[in-house]
């Protein structure tokens, strides 16, 4: 995620961290030399006359205009999605860490020191995994040192065999909290609140996974890419009689606008991704690690991750 102030002037035309101009930049350089060569030749094609007004291309223009943004709305809408849930998560987590310490029953203080062993420590540790493990699976990398020190021997090397991590993890938390109801150290009346924690975890785990696996459909998509490209690339043969050396200059502005508008849904689409514009997953993810680790006391707390070269992971 893309973390600066606001650009003003000259600035504005400036800057391409966080733009899109790199992903368009072949299309519109395509685009303006075409543009270039219709004015040249004052849109005469081998010996050919190519005529077209500018009619056509309002009747276009307008819908072509209106979808893109339609598409740009649904796309903001999972990248927002996306972030309320991860903000959810963050909440749940804290809650989960909570409730653990107050409502759990144990012969000593839940304290880091104690390690593993203490079972209100164990499934504080497998919050701080879940969350590390959600985020790798979304982005389909591998967790495994990051979850190595976080769980007990045994079920890391179990953990390796699941397609699915964060299930697993949260699989585990339930059967910790039903060892705790067997062996009498909550209340039976208290566990429903630990369980609805894990359910809302639970859930925000499987609505970022609905995101993840159901993009905008494919079709939809296509048909605006390449009639938004062929309306770009038809653009200077109806300009050309009417604006004459101007038309580049126009050309490549409504180029800029419809290629970027085109590559922004695409980026915001996947907002789970490692790009510039993306979820700053990792961020949110070291939040939640301080946050926990801060409420067992724990010595080993690392750091808040910084803003490299104006973008946040």
């Amino acid at each position: 995620m893309i973390i600066r102030d606001r650009p003003s002037g000259f600035r504005l035309f400036l800057l391409l961290r966080g733009s899109v101009m790199p992903r368009i930049l072949p299309s519109l350089i395509v685009n303006t030399l075409i543009a270039t060569l219709v004015t040249l030749t004052h849109g005469d094609l081998f010996d050919l006359k190519i005529t077209l007004t500018t009619i056509p291309f309002t009747l276009i223009g307008l819908p072509i205009a209106i979808f893109l943004g339609f598409r740009n709305n649904a796309a903001y809408d999972r990248f927002w999605e996306g972030r309320k849930l991860w903000g959810e998560l963050v909440h749940r987590s804290r809650s989960l860490s909570r409730q653990c310490q107050s409502l759990i029953a144990y012969p000593e203080p839940a304290a880091a020191n104690l390690g593993l062993a203490d079972i209100r420590v164990r499934m504080i540790y497998r919050a701080i995994a879940f969350a590390h493990a959600l985020r790798h699976h979304l982005r389909d990398s591998k967790a495994d040192n990051e979850l190595k020190d976080l769980l007990v021997q045994p079920e890391w090397q179990q953990i390796g065999k699941s397609s699915n991590k964060p299930d697993f993890l949260m699989r585990r938390m339930g059967l910790d909290l039903r060892l705790c109801l067997n062996e009498g150290r909550i209340d039976p009346c208290l566990v429903g609140q630990i369980d609805a924690t894990l359910s809302s975890m639970a859930s925000a785990a499987a609505a970022c996974e609905r995101i993840k696996g159901t993009p905008i459909p494919f079709s939809y998509t296509l048909l605006l890419h390449r009639t938004a490209y062929i309306y770009c690339f038809l653009l200077p043969f109806g300009l050309v009689d009417s604006i004459g050396f101007m038309t580049p200059f126009v050309v490549v502005i409504v180029a800029y606008t419809f290629f970027g508008l085109d590559a922004l849904g695409d980026e915001l689409e996947e907002p789970f991704g490692t790009e510039a514009n993306d979820l700053p997953l990792n961020t949110i993810c070291r939040t939640i690690e301080i946050n926990l680790r801060e409420s067992l006391d724990d010595e080993h707390v690392p750091k808040p991750l910084e803003v490299v070269d104006y973008c946040l992971t």
